[in-house]
């Protein structure tokens, strides 16, 4: 199969952070958050939900998540 590095470099959230996910539901999903409560910007562009898996992570990417709270 394809060869993975071992981990990149990514800025979440304004903190560095070395991950082993390749795209963004596996992010979501190494963070321990919530898939169907996130919402993800990968470098400054909103992603759909349905985006998360073919979106994928390169070294030095910067994302923000925020974890919708349900509610009104």
């Amino acid at each position: 199969g394809p060869r993975h590095p071992q981990s990149m470099k990514l800025t979440v959230n304004g903190t560095a952070r070395d991950v082993r996910a390749t795209q963004v539901e596996e992010l979501v999903a190494e963070l321990g958050l919530p898939l169907a409560a996130a919402l993800v910007e990968l470098n400054g562009t909103a992603l759909l939900r349905s985006e998360w898996t073919s979106a994928a992570l390169r070294e030095g990417d910067e994302l923000e998540i925020v974890r919708m709270v349900a509610g009104g």
